[in-house]
């Protein structure tokens, strides 16, 4: 097993805040793999989070890197933004500047390199042969995020070591290759029993998992361990933010939208997003950097309908537990629910 965990549980890398070295170091601890999220951060601030997480941990941890996409349509970029200053108006803010940039991508996987992360995963797209050469120079285990055979095929052929296979149901953003409406859009079953045909390399199954028998499930068809987001959002040690766990608890339900970033991504359903997920643009980043000054501003509110509340469709089964100890239920459940099924 290239993973070689001693719980098949795989805690999502979530940017923005909820990923934080006292989450990535519980999940490791219990046997399973904790990740940070270099996306939104600085190099330095990524080295800064490696070296948090080692203080706390000596067991393996990943850290996650977006991966630049194409630059959105400016002038559809300018319509999104015109419908949007009523609502910076209401705020008393300013949009942001809808600017494109490529995350330093290639600055954080220089700084993962030289402090030599052992798992690196990718996502949004396909990193260079120089990036993995470097990354499995100094020792680590290369992940990337796919949507499609296609795309497993692709990372296959890049020299990816394993991979994350993200079904649709999965929240926060799609992390395929493409953003384009219908595309890796695949039930997690289905999508894994297709990969697992079209590529021999170890697989991470994504999507919806939100207790131990539907990890039970994944590894039946073929997954080496589970990875799950939104059941982690609820621990004490992730940085979720209040209204998010407050409308995690409420529940409600859920839909794919670039209304907050310019990609898709799953989360609850609320009044921004039902107001302006129809005319968002396909522009990552330059829709997130336009709108982070009004989720600021709803956040600063208390305005849980002006932010995104990403989630994915098994948020249901989510119990709000320290990380560690979800990470030995999901496991003992999983091994439950597979002894169930052959008797």
């Amino acid at each position: 097993m290239v993973l070689d965990l001693r719980r098949p549980i795989v805690q999502a890398p979530m940017a923005g805040g909820p990923s934080t070295p006292a989450l990535t170091a519980a999940v490791s601890d219990a046997g399973g793999l904790g990740f940070l999220a270099a996306g939104y951060r600085t190099p330095e601030a990524v080295r800064e989070e490696v070296r948090a997480t080692r203080a706390l941990t000596a067991e393996r941890f990943g850290v996650n890197v977006f991966l630049p996409g194409p630059r959105g349509d400016d002038e559809a970029v300018r319509r999104y933004a015109d419908r949007l200053r009523a609502e910076a108006e209401r705020r008393g803010v300013e949009l942001g500047e809808p600017r494109w940039d490529d995350d330093a991508w290639e600055a954080k996987v220089a700084v993962l390199a030289e402090e030599r992360v052992p798992v690196v995963s990718f996502t949004f797209g396909l990193p260079g042969s120089d990036a993995v050469a470097a990354l499995h120079d100094a020792g680590a285990c290369v992940l990337v995020t796919v949507t499609t055979p296609d795309e497993a095929r692709a990372a296959a052929a890049a020299g990816a070591d394993a991979l994350v296979v993200q079904g649709v149901e999965a929240g926060g953003h799609r992390g395929g290759f493409r953003d384009e409406d219908g595309v890796g859009e695949y039930g997690l079953l289905v999508l894994l029993r297709l990969v697992a045909r079209a590529v021999d390399l170890p697989l991470v199954a994504a999507g919806g998992i939100g207790d131990g028998p539907s990890v039970a499930a994944v590894l039946v068809a073929g997954a080496e361990a589970a990875q799950l987001g939104t059941a982690f959002l609820g621990c004490p040690e992730a940085g979720t933010g209040a209204l998010h766990r407050e409308a995690l608890a409420a529940g409600g339900e859920t839909a794919l939208t670039r209304a907050f970033s310019g990609r898709r991504a799953r989360g609850l359903v609320n009044r921004f997003l039902g107001e302006h997920g129809a005319t968002a643009p396909a522009a990552y980043p330059q829709v997130h950097h336009l709108t982070t000054p009004l989720r600021a501003a709803a956040r600063s509110a208390g305005d849980a309908g002006g932010i995104n509340l990403w989630a994915g469709q098994g948020h249901g089964l989510a119990e709000p537990l320290p990380a560690g100890d979800l990470v030995r239920r999901l496991a003992d459940d999983a091994r439950e629910a597979l002894a169930r099924a052959l008797r």
